[in-house]
């Protein structure tokens, strides 16, 4: 392994007291102790086990990736196709081998769609008279279609309320309604958020049905001309500025035979207090069919007098990202693969004033997985004996824009999905002290959790269920895309309990990444970053994985999980 440069802004590290350098080459000046809670000695129990992952390369890595100079690691653009090489050079120079017929990248074919905002519009009118609701601030919207001039005239609008149709829970808010070339207005996650007990739905859990995605595809699937969500922030897990930040500039998809056909002219989102205004000119009370929206028996409601009309200019360029792929190669069973998955994009940069910060770093979503799976590599080439199986750190592209990088690996695996034994993803882990928890996000879900347990239980820890079920993380990140093909995904991510200031801690820093960090400028790398929690987590992680190498365990999900049968399928094959 060559010598790693060290990077600007990240000298003066303090090495953590447990950790041992396996990414030797790492070698950063510890001169400036960073600021530490100080952890009772009878609170650490096991976990003063030494640990295989190097917290200064972790360091290191986090502040390449969210440095200004990668722009925000926007997919297809100058930053984000420089961002991708540096991951190839670096899982080069850690010494993993491409795994991609060859090549470190599995070329990712994209659409991207700017909208004009300046001649594009959003029109709503009650009984002929204007509702005002101002762009960026209270509306956005886009389209998928794969057209550079789209508009509709003024149409009906339906409320749908939660814009769900699901067998399994015996619910359509479709039902006895014809949307055809019309425009739905509907709710942000699932019955489940206002019924807690768990009487419909998951209960507080959001199901996928909760998710923007699915909503969007079936009010396509439905013939809607338009589909629109109230945003709400708690039932949404986050407030109007992700919107906002997440739906300006250029957006991605995947580039479709059919060009987006089954997809709405238009989609968008409209802010709380402009439903309200908007509701309240119709003569109707939103909160009141919202309450109703969430009770069976709930019925679809014209919005008498409202329409809603659209024009839209979009700039449509086909281009290419790239997913980026290592494997390290096992020694007895190199055709068995142990996958480890982080996305390396976010969300670019935004045009802003001069002297203000236009960039979106992404530090913590998601340089810190990216990071970690590059560091974790770097663990298993420091290792003596090679992996009995082998083992695939794939980075992801095009995440933030719906999991597309993901979407892709899985219908276009370049390793059969039938060959990989579990897979581990890792997305926005938490700068924080140690803890005395790791939480699952999707507990209960596959026998990948035994081998988690064991792990963890070494270092002194154990497992939660995620402390967020309604924010519907289980559906939010890469490894859902492989886990619908049958595949067993693990996400697990830092623990709340925090063995210095406990739970109030732990939920004090979730609560100021969510509300003042996600998906702004604001997430930047930090040298005061107490990160010895997280170093710690990706050693579970790492050991995690060593076991599914060299164990011979073919882990599957629980009895009862909706992907049970498909794995049961996979693997009769």
């Amino acid at each position: 392994m060559k010598n790693f440069l060290i990077l600007g802004g990240v000298a003066g590290l303090l090495l953590g007291a447990c950790a041992q350098e396996t990414d030797a080459e790492t070698k950063l000046e510890a001169s400036t102790p960073l600021p530490r809670g100080e952890v009772p000695s009878d609170m650490m129990g096991e976990a003063k086990l030494a640990l295989s992952v190097s917290e200064a390369g972790l360091r290191a890595r986090i502040a390449e990736l969210s440095d200004d100079k990668y722009e925000g690691r926007a997919p297809t653009t100058p930053g984000g196709i420089a961002a991708g090489q540096w991951i190839a050079d670096e899982m080069a120079r850690i010494g993993l081998q491409p795994a991609v017929d060859g090549s470190w990248f599995q070329e990712t074919p994209l659409v991207e769609a700017t909208l004009d905002e300046a001649v594009s519009e959003l029109n709503f009118t009650v009984n002929g008279q204007t509702v005002e609701i101002p762009m960026t601030s209270d509306k956005m919207f886009w389209t998928k279609k794969t057209e550079s001039n789209l508009s509709f005239d003024p149409t009906e609008t339906i409320f749908i309320g939660y814009g769900v149709i699901a067998p399994e829970y015996g619910w359509n808010d479709y039902a006895g309604v014809d949307v055809t070339g019309k425009t739905v207005v509907m709710l942000i996650n699932d019955p489940g958020f206002v019924n807690p007990d768990g009487e419909l739905f998951n209960g507080k859990a959001m199901t996928y049905y909760g998710r923007w995605t699915y909503k969007f595809e079936e009010a396509g699937r439905q013939g809607a001309a338009a589909a629109i969500i109230v945003h709400e922030t708690a039932p949404a897990s986050y407030p109007w500025e992700v919107v906002s930040g997440s739906w300006s500039g250029a957006q991605y998809d995947l580039e479709r035979p059919d060009g987006g056909a089954n997809r709405t002219k238009l989609e968008g989102w409209i802010s709380f207090n402009s439903a309200k205004q908007l509701f309240a000119a119709a003569g109707q009370d939103y909160e009141a069919l919202r309450d109703a929206a969430g009770k069976p028996g709930f019925s679809a409601s014209v919005l008498d007098g409202v329409q809603v009309s659209g024009k839209l200019q979009t700039e449509i360029k086909h281009l290419t990202s790239r997913n980026v792929a290592g494997v390290l190669p096992g020694a007895k069973t190199p055709n068995e693969y142990v996958l480890y998955t982080a996305h390396w994009d976010h969300l670019g940069k935004k045009e802003v004033a001069e002297g203000e910060d236009g960039i979106f770093n992404g530090a913590i979503d998601n340089a810190t997985g990216t990071a970690g799976i590059l560091t974790i590599a770097a663990a298993f080439t420091a290792q003596e004996t090679a992996p009995d199986r082998s083992i695939l750190f794939l980075a992801v592209t095009a995440e933030e824009s719906g999991l597309l990088g993901s979407a892709y690996f899985a219908e276009r695996p370049f390793v059969p999905l039938k060959q990989i034994v579990g897979g581990i993803n890792i997305d926005a882990m938490m700068p924080a002290g140690r803890s005395h928890d790791m939480e699952v996000v999707g507990f209960g879900s596959s026998e990948l959790e035994d081998i988690l347990q064991t792990k963890a239980e070494a270092h002194g820890k154990h497992l939660v269920p995620d402390q967020n079920p309604e924010a519907g993380y289980f559906y939010r990140s890469d490894h859902i895309s492989i886990a619908k093909k049958g595949v067993p995904m693990l996400y697990g991510r830092g623990g709340v309990d925090l063995l210095v200031g406990g739970k109030a801690a732990g939920e004090k820093l979730a609560t100021i990444y969510r509300s003042d960090n996600y998906h702004k400028v604001s997430d930047e790398y930090s040298v005061d970053w107490d990160i010895t929690g997280m170093t710690q987590n990706f050693d579970i992680l790492y050991l995690v994985g060593e076991a599914l190498a060299h164990d011979g365990v073919w882990p599957n999900w629980y009895e009862g999980n909706e992907f049970k049968a498909l794995r049961d399928e996979m693997m009769q094959e």
